[in-house]
């Protein structure tokens, strides 16, 4: 027999008669236990954490309004909108105000000028710690895998939840009542939720403004000056009564300021020979300049614990940074396009680019491409094809740049060339210690893109589409390469390898129904590609790189899994089963878990992707739906992993399928016994690959247009009202597992984060 205690979970939440325990000689629940436990002192009844969290009254609303009006000269529009999201969690949404202007005039015949300018104003309520996979302040990730008999308040006898001396609810972590909870005991995250505050100011201004010159028919010459400037203030107030800084509370103040300049000078020359003839001549430079300051302060010791500055603080000491990174690009361009009759079609581009990443020995890279398509329904055999009204095949082959190089925590490094220091101090003297180790070899990153296609339209474009072929080819990839811990740093930029991605892409829509007042639509495209690895850089042995759940080698794909290979349950002992080197021919099976060699299970690459959409009207009302799906790919499905654990995670949630365990009564199954001193069953393995496909409804909309006859009266164009849904519903192949989602690493989907909302809105368009 046990009971809440030496049971494991730390908790009782059931009240049980004298002499009877919660857990029965059968390892049931006790059914004259009920639900809600007092200790004289305390209260103890579960919530539901999910309630909790996601809490009612999850609101977004949105209005825009735009002016737009013309005359023989002068273009203008006006817009103005407002946006407010009270986010789903508590403290938690997005405020914006916005506004943009646009213009364009002809002020003489050989003269245009124009612009645009734009304006926002946002303020973000961010809760921190909320995606951090496997962190016990990332209350997605608790209120997931916490046992669901744990309270999230504190309550005292008569049942009330119980507030402290400053009015605060006090919350229950595990560790401030009279019992313990085995399963993140200190830990609650909505106190940092309810108590902390996290908010971000931004302004962001962007403005575009062009001239073009025409001072012979047919040559434009254009100039483009585009700028945008973006300040950001963000302030985290860390209270003082609970967690890391009791007593004291914490204030972090970040500024940054970002200012970007891109300057464009075209020139375009257009002219047709013989009527048939017709080029398109494009020269140009281009340059772009971006730099961003950033400053940062923290400090402990709050004097008024509700205000989130610097000032409000008192200790002696407080943590200062600031920093300015600036990046630079420059490139010359041209362009030549040419076709014969509208029935031939030729270009070709070049451009040369320079980087500011880059050492100035390696700055400059030579990019082009080249394309050309036929119209086939413009020739003489086809013309009196009546059902064929277009059909055009096509292909090109281009190279392109990338210069950007992130770390594997995402950051853009802007002088990866160049070894960077920190400045400290020792023994009262400046010191530098080495940060980063820069390789001035390294380059631009390369793409080769190889494309053929046909486009066609039928029976009046009743139905039209396109085939498309592509192999994309990435060579010199950049790449942050391990090295030893002995050289000071653990890694350095390199170039490295290549990999080709190809496949097939289709596109088919077709008018299923047209008639006077009615129609129906329906969309659909499909995306099938493979992945290989073409050369790895020669430190590597043949035998590739090998990960944790993954390898990486010449002829395999990036997107290739590697695992130790389950091989079921043995159903005399209960314990798990592994195959002991299958890509070696040996199927043998082991149950002691080293024994057992990885092995490529295949990608975690969709075979097939895509979408698909269908719309109707009719007498004024209009439906429209659209879809999303994923065909023949698995993933590595990390909260299936864990919420199958072995027994070990006391107070920790099980998945309904540990019912399925073995059992001396239940020996032909799929799941390992549960023996909390026998960890092997929950290891890493294939058992927890799962197919990623999935089905999705992204949006379902329904409206309705009056008829002009009532808008008119009132003054107004048009009326329409309509209502909509985003996110309905995922299908996928484990109820609550979302293949969109893939957190926490390569190839795995760990639920423990934001995951795409439901949303439901509607509202008024009007036209004036």
């Amino acid at each position: 027999m046990f009971d809440s205690t030496n049971g494991g979970t730390g908790y009782n939440v059931y009240t049980l008669p004298e002499g009877q325990t919660l857990i029965g000689a059968n390892g049931k629940l006790n059914p004259n236990a009920k639900l809600g436990y007092s200790d004289g002192q305390y209260y103890y009844t579960p919530d539901d954490w999910y309630d909790e969290l996601f809490g009612s009254g999850n609101l977004r609303q949105e209005y825009n309004v735009s002016i737009a009006g013309a005359s023989e000269r002068l273009n203008y529009y006006l817009s103005a909108g407002y946006l407010d999201d009270s986010g789903i969690i508590k403290n938690s949404g997005f405020t914006r105000y916005s506004t943009r202007m646009k213009a364009d005039y002809q002020a003489k015949k050989w003269l245009k000028v124009g612009g645009n300018i734009g304006f926002s104003h946002a303020i973000t309520n961010s809760p921190t710690g909320q995606t951090d996979w496997g962190s016990s302040g990332n209350l997605f990730y608790l209120a997931n895998m916490i046992a669901p008999i744990y309270p999230m308040y504190v309550r005292d006898a008569d049942k009330k939840i119980m507030y402290d001396e400053h009015g605060n609810k006090i919350y229950d972590s595990g560790v401030n009542t009279n019992q313990i909870r085995s399963f993140s005991g200190g830990a609650n995250p909505m106190i940092s939720i309810d108590l902390d505050r996290h908010r971000t100011y931004t302004d962001a201004i962007n403005g575009n403004w062009f001239a073009t010159v025409t001072p012979v028919e047919g040559l434009n010459v254009t100039a483009n000056i585009s700028a945008s400037a973006i300040n950001r203030r963000a302030n985290h107030l860390y209270n003082s009564y609970y967690g890391s800084y009791i007593g004291k509370g914490s204030v972090s103040v970040a500024q940054s300021r970002t200012f970007g300049v891109n300057q464009q000078y075209l020139a375009s020359y257009k002219r047709t020979f013989a009527q048939k003839h017709n080029f398109d001549v494009l020269v140009g430079f281009e340059n772009y300049s971006l730099k961003m300051q950033y400053l940062s302060g923290s400090n402990t010791d709050l004097y008024n614990p509700n205000v989130g500055e610097l000032d409000n603080t008192i200790y002696e000491t407080p943590q200062v940074s600031s920093y300015t990174d600036t990046y630079f690009t420059m490139g010359i361009l041209s362009r030549v396009q040419y076709d014969y009759d509208g029935k031939y079609f030729f270009s070709a581009s070049y451009r040369r680019d320079a980087s500011s990443r880059f050492h100035p020995d390696h700055r400059w890279g030579n990019f082009g491409s080249v394309g050309g398509a036929w119209l086939l329904t413009k020739e003489n055999f086809l013309k009196d094809v009546k059902w064929l009204n277009m059909l055009k095949l096509k292909t090109s082959y281009g190279i392109q740049g990338n210069d950007d190089l992130l770390d594997p925590s995402g950051y853009s490094n802007y002088y990866p060339y160049q070894d960077q220091y920190s400045v400290g101090r020792v023994d009262g003297d400046f010191s530098l210690t080495l940060n980063y180790k820069g390789n001035k070899n390294i380059t631009w990153e390369s793409s080769h893109s190889l494309n053929v296609g046909v486009e066609f339209g039928l029976w009046d474009d009743r139905l039209s589409g396109s085939v498309e072929y592509f192999s994309r080819k990435t060579s010199d990839m950049l790449y942050y390469k391990p090295v030893p811990p002995s050289l000071g740093y653990s890694r350095q930029p390199i170039n490295v390898g290549s990999m080709r991605n190809a496949g097939v892409e289709i596109q088919l829509s077709a008018g299923l129904l047209r008639y006077k007042n009615f129609s129906w639509d329906l969309d659909l495209n499909m995306t099938h590609y493979k992945n290989k690895i073409l050369s790895l850089d020669g430190d590597v042995p043949e035998t590739g790189l090998v990960y944790s759940m993954a390898i990486r080698e010449v002829g395999g794909s990036m997107y290739d899994s590697y695992l130790k290979t389950y091989a079921g349950v043995d159903p005399n002992t209960g314990k798990s089963l592994w195959y002991v080197d299958p890509d070696n021919g040996d199927y043998s099976t082991t149950d002691v878990y080293d024994n057992a060699r990885q092995a490529r299970q295949g990608s975690t690459l969709a075979k097939v992707s895509g979408g698909f959409a269908t719309s109707l009207s009719f007498y004024g009302v209009d439906i429209s739906a659209q879809f999303a799906y994923q065909l023949g790919g698995k993933l590595y499905d990390n909260t299936y992993h864990e919420l199958m654990h072995y027994g070990d995670n006391l107070g920790m949630n099980f998945h309904k399928d540990a019912l399925k365990a073995w059992t001396p009564e239940n020996p032909n199954t799929n799941v390992p016994r549960l023996n909390s001193s026998d960890d092997s069953n929950q290891k890493y393995s294939s058992r927890f690959l799962v197919s990623s496909d999935y089905l999705s409804v992204n949006n379902v909309t329904v409206g309705y247009t009056l008829p002009k006859k009532w808008s008119n009266k009132i003054g107004l164009g048009s009326i329409r009202i309509y209502f909509s849904g985003d996110n309905l519903a995922v299908f996928s192949a484990r109820e609550g597992l979302d293949p969109r989602i893939v957190f926490g690493g390569t190839g795995t989907a760990d639920n423990t984060s934001y995951s795409a909302l439901r949303t439901i809105s509607g509202g008024i368009n009007l036209t004036f």
